[in-house]
């Protein structure tokens, strides 16, 4: 009979759940970045809570709606190249309340 890995017997605080995420109390930061690229530039998103299933999803939803790559690191998503608008107009329609960092 195979175990489970880390088995949870019982738990009263909530932290066997993966937090929920609420767009509309949620202020994500959208920036330029270019350093340390060779030049290139990519859209970063910062400032979700940690959730890696829904950071992933919508990384996902973000690279479709824009047509690039991007990954997901450090708990932020990056999109490929200045998709800045395109990006704060998508995540203002999810609810999101979304600052510009830098120019």
């Amino acid at each position: 009979m195979s175990r489970p890995e880390h088995p949870l017997v019982y738990s009263t605080d909530g932290s066997h759940r993966p937090a929920e995420i609420v767009p509309s109390r949620t202020r994500l930061r959208l920036s330029l970045e270019s350093k340390g690229r060779r030049g290139k530039s990519v859209t970063v998103v910062s400032g979700l809570p940690a959730n890696s299933a829904y950071g992933a999803a919508l990384l996902r939803q973000l690279k479709a709606h824009c047509g690039a790559g991007g990954a997901l690191k450090d708990g932020a998503l990056e999109i490929q190249g200045d998709q800045r608008d395109r990006v704060q107009a998508y995540l203002e329609r999810l609810g999101f309340q979304v600052n510009r960092a830098g120019g």
